[in-house]
C-alpha cells in the first residue's frame, strides 16, 4: 500500500432522508468531499444485510448485500415508486441515529411495491445476474422466503424436511415461495447495480474501498443451512463448539461471540474452495479486503455449544498460510489487510509476515497500563511501514472520549508521547491524529468521528452488547468545506494526499 490516508465511515452513517445510510446522492457527495480532502481510502463495515442485534458482523449471507441500503429515490426516477410513497413510509427520521425497527417493519413493504411494479424478469441484465451468481444467490433467497415464511425463525427450528434440505422439499418450498424468492433476488440485483455505480464513482474519483471481511458467520444464515459440513454441526445441525476470545485484561470472562466454527479439515480436503469463493465475491464489492479476527486463522479459541461464557473454551490450530496459498494460487495477489489485534502470538506474527499483508496498529491501545507487555507495538515510533494506523476502529470509542476516560497517569503518559502539556484536552484528537499522520506506516485511518473531535455518543460499537450499537449517523452539515480543507492540509503536510 502506498503512503496514503483515508477516513473510516460505515454506509448506514451516511447522511440520507431515507432513516440510514444508503447508496443515494448522499453518497456521492461524501465521496466527493473526501477526494477533496486528498484521502485515497474510505472504509467501510461488512455491505450484508444484518440480522438479530442488527451487526454486520451477523449475517444472513457473507455474500448478499444489505437492502437497507438501496436508495429508493432510485425506484422513483424509474417511475416504480412515487416521493409520496417514500415519505409516508416514515423510516423514522432521526438525524441521528438510525431506527431499524422502523426500517424493519417499512423498507421491505415499500421496496416490494417497487418490485411488483418494476417487471424486473423481462430485463436481460436481471437475468443474467441471477444465472451468473446461482450458487449464492439461489440459496440466499430460498432461506430468506423459507425464513420468512416461518415467520422469521431460524433455521433450526424449521419443519424437518426443508431444516435438512430434502429435495423433495426444495422443490415444494421453490415452487409455493416463487414471489418471494424472486423478490429476495430482485432486491440483491438492485443491491449490486447501485452498489457497483458507486464504487465505480468512488475509483474515478481517486478513492479505494477498504470492505470488512468477517472470519466468522453467523449460525442462522443461508452459509450455514446451505453448507452444513463445512461447519463443525451435530447430526441434528447444532453447533459442537462455537467461537469467542479467552478471558483477558479487558474481560473476567472472556467474549462468547456464538457463531459457529469451521470444520477446517473438510475445507482442506476440498482446497478451501468456499473460502476461494468468499473472497473473490468480497473483490467484486471492495478494492482492499480487511480480514476481521486473521488471529483465527493461525489458532481459534473453541468454546463448549452451550457454554455461558467463554471461560471453558481452549485453543485449536486453524488452517494457517496454506489457505492463504490457495486463494493466491486461484484470485492471484490481491490487497488484505490484517486485522491481527488481541492477544498475538509469535505464530501469529509469523503468519501476518508470510502473507505479507500490512497489519493493523491502534493508537488508544498503545498507553493501556492493563497491557504494558505488548503496548509498545502500538507506538508510532515502532511502526514498521508495512502496516495500517488507525486512532481507533469501529469497536473502540472516540479518541476525544477515550482520552477522557483514561486514568490520570495514562493521560500524562499521552501528553509525554505527544510533547504536548499545553492544547487544550478537548482539542487533543488532531494532536493525535497529527501523530499517526507523521509515522511511518503507508496508510492511516481515521475515523470521521475522530476528525470531528465528537465524544462516545456517536460510538459505532460496543463489543458483546446489543441495543445500542449500529446506530450513529453523520449529518451533511457536519461535512464542511473548513473541516474538508483542514484535513487536506494535513494529508499534504505528511505527503498523504493522493
Amino acid at each position: 500500500m502506498k503512503r496514503a490516508a483515508g477516513i473510516l465511515l460505515p454506509v448506514f452513517s451516511l447522511p440520507s432522508k431515507h432513516g440510514i445510510g444508503c447508496f443515494s446522492k448522499e453518497a456521492y457527495s461524501f465521496i466527493d468531499w473526501l477526494s477533496g480532502a486528498g484521502q485515497s481510502y474510505w472504509q467501510i463495515l461488512p455491505l450484508c444485510p444484518t440480522s438479530f442485534g442488527d451487526s454486520p458482523y451477523q449475517s444472513f449471507s457473507t455474500f448478499a448485500g444489505n437492502p437497507y441500503f438501496i436508495d429508493p429515490d432510485a425506484f422513483v426516477s424509474k417511475g416504480w415508486l412515487t416521493e409520496r410513497e417514500c415519505i409516508d413510509a416514515n423510516f423514522g427520521l432521526d438525524d441521528f441515529y438510525v431506527k431499524y425497527d422502523k426500517l424493519y417493519q417499512k423498507r421491505f413493504h415499500l421496496l416490494k411495491k417497487a418490485f411488483e411494479r418494476s417487471n424486473i424478469a423481462d430485463s436481460e441484465e436481471y437475468r443474467c445476474f441471477v444465472s451468473e451468481n446461482a450458487g449464492w444467490l439461489d440459496n440466499y433467497s430460498l432461506f430468506m422466503a423459507v425464513k420468512e415464511h416461518f415467520g422469521g425463525a431460524s433455521w433450526d427450528t424449521w419443519d424437518d424436511d426443508i431444516r435438512f434440505r430434502e429435495e423433495k422439499a426444495i422443490e415444494r418450498y421453490s415452487s409455493e415461495l416463487s414471489d418471494e424468492i424472486e423478490f429476495q433476488r430482485f432486491m440483491q440485483y438492485e443491491f449490486h447495480v447501485q452498489w457497483d455505480a458507486l464504487k465505480a464513482f468512488a475509483n474515478s474519483r481517486g478513492i479505494k474501498i477498504i470492505g470488512d471481511i468477517p472470519i466468522y458467520v453467523a449460525y442462522d444464515s443461508a452459509d450455514v443451512w446451505a453448507n452444513r459440513n463445512l461447519f463443525r454441526l451435530n447430526s441434528d445441525g447444532i453447533p459442537t463448539a462455537v467461537a469467542g476470545c479467552p478471558p483477558d485484561g479487558f474481560s473476567e470472562t472472556g467474549q462468547l461471540w456464538g457463531n459457529p466454527l469451521y470444520d477446517w479439515d473438510i475445507h482442506r480436503r476440498d482446497g478451501y474452495k468456499w473460502w476461494i469463493e468468499r473472497i473473490r465475491a468480497s473483490f467484486e464489492l471492495y478494492d482492499t479486503v480487511r480480514i476481521d479476527h486473521f488471529r483465527g486463522f493461525d489458532s481459534f479459541y473453541a468454546i463448549p455449544y452451550g457454554a455461558e461464557t467463554a471461560v471453558s473454551g481452549n485453543w485449536e490450530k486453524g488452517p494457517g498460510i496454506e489457505l492463504f496459498k490457495a486463494v493466491e494460487s486461484a484470485l492471484g495477489q490481491r490487497d488484505f489487510i490484517a486485522e491481527d489485534l488481541g492477544f498475538i502470538t509469535d505464530s501469529v506474527k509469523k503468519l501476518v509476515e508470510d502473507c505479507g499483508f500490512p497489519n493493523m496498529k491502534v493508537l488508544e491501545f498503545a498507553f493501556d497500563s492493563r497491557d504494558t507487555g505488548s503496548r509498545s507495538e502500538y507506538l508510532p515510533h515502532n511502526y514498521a511501514s508495512n502496516c495500517v494506523a488507525y486512532t481507533g476502529t469501529h469497536d473502540n470509542q472516540t479518541i476525544m472520549s477515550w482520552f477522557r476516560n483514561i486514568s490520570s497517569d495514562e493521560q500524562r503518559t499521552a501528553r509525554e508521547y505527544l510533547h504536548d502539556f499545553c492544547t487544550p484536552s478537548y482539542r487533543l484528537n488532531e494532536s493525535f491524529i497529527a501523530l499517526l499522520m507523521r509515522s511511518c506506516a503507508d496508510t492511516v485511518i481515521i475515523p470521521i468521528q475522530d476528525y470531528l473531535g465528537l465524544d462516545d455518543s456517536s460510538r459505532i460499537n460496543i463489543p458483546s452488547t446489543i441495543g445500542k450499537n449500529w446506530q450513529w449517523r453523520l449529518e451533511s452539515s457536519q461535512l464542511t468545506d473548513r473541516l474538508q480543507q483542514k484535513i487536506l492540509k494535513m494529508a499534504q503536510l505528511f505527503s498523504r494526499d493522493k
